[in-house]
């Protein structure tokens, strides 16, 4: 019975290198794949402009897209194609829920530097309402390693530090994978993302402890597939522009 066993082992292995061979040495067309075709979308003319297919967030004038925490419109500044916290005026939402995402969005920290650690040009897209990537002025500015700019905030820090010097613009380009709840509301997986922070990759493929805290380990709470998208405001003048995003 062993060496029936054995034989067959060998004989299904001998089947697959053949079968192996056959598809190298053979017709190339066996591992044609032409079904489903990808669909068309016509990219932007350089990198930072959306695709054809983006929801625009915010255009440099039109600031629609997203509503004061009390619903209203927003309450910061709109001038020079930006947008500019206005501190005390509180956090801004968009109006529509997402979930798996790309996400792309231009920041500037104020070119007048006052202050230091986390109180320097502090600001945080957070994800779903929930999940904070932090937005600081990290140049040449030394705070804990998983609260500087590009970090999940308080749970994980930037691969490298790729900030740009005060005044400057800079770039996140986001992928957003959602986390997955069962229906008694537990984990079944962890939120993940990846970023590059101009032009350079900084978190890759991150699995997110939960929902990002200042006090204490962060943890998931159930909420649906879809929810808002928060920007900060923390007190300091951070100006946002070309705000885009696609469903994935």
């Amino acid at each position: 019975m062993k060496k029936q066993a054995l034989f067959l082992v060998a004989f299904v292995a001998t089947l697959t290198v053949s079968a192996q061979q056959v598809v190298r040495n053979g017709d190339p067309k066996l591992t044609e794949q032409w079904t489903p075709e990808p669909r068309v979308v016509a990219p932007g003319k350089t990198a930072a402009d959306a695709p054809a297919d983006a929801i625009v967030l915010f255009n440099g004038t039109d600031a629609s897209a997203f509503a004061a925490k009390d619903g209203g419109p927003i309450k910061w500044k709109i001038e020079n194609g930006a947008m500019t916290v206005v501190g005390g005026t509180g956090e801004i939402h968009t109006k529509q829920g997402f979930g798996d995402c790309q996400l792309h969005i231009e920041w500037r920290t104020p070119a007048e530097v006052k202050g230091d650690g986390q109180g320097r040009g502090n600001s945080g897209i957070f994800l779903m309402g929930k999940y904070e990537l932090q937005v600081l002025d990290s140049y040449n500015n030394r705070t804990y390693s998983n609260g500087q700019a590009a970090s999940i905030y308080k749970q994980i820090p930037p691969l490298v530090n790729a900030s740009r010097g005060p005044g400057e613009w800079q770039t996140y380009d986001i992928i957003f994978t959602a986390p997955r709840f069962y229906p008694d509301g537990s984990v079944k997986s962890q939120a993940q993302i990846t970023v590059i922070h101009n032009g350079v990759l900084v978190q890759f493929n991150s699995h997110l402890l939960g929902g990002t805290q200042y006090i204490g380990v962060g943890n998931y709470e159930a909420h649906g597939p879809e929810e808002p998208i928060i920007l900060q405001d923390h007190g300091n003048p951070v100006s946002f522009r070309n705000i885009w995003i696609r469903k994935l």
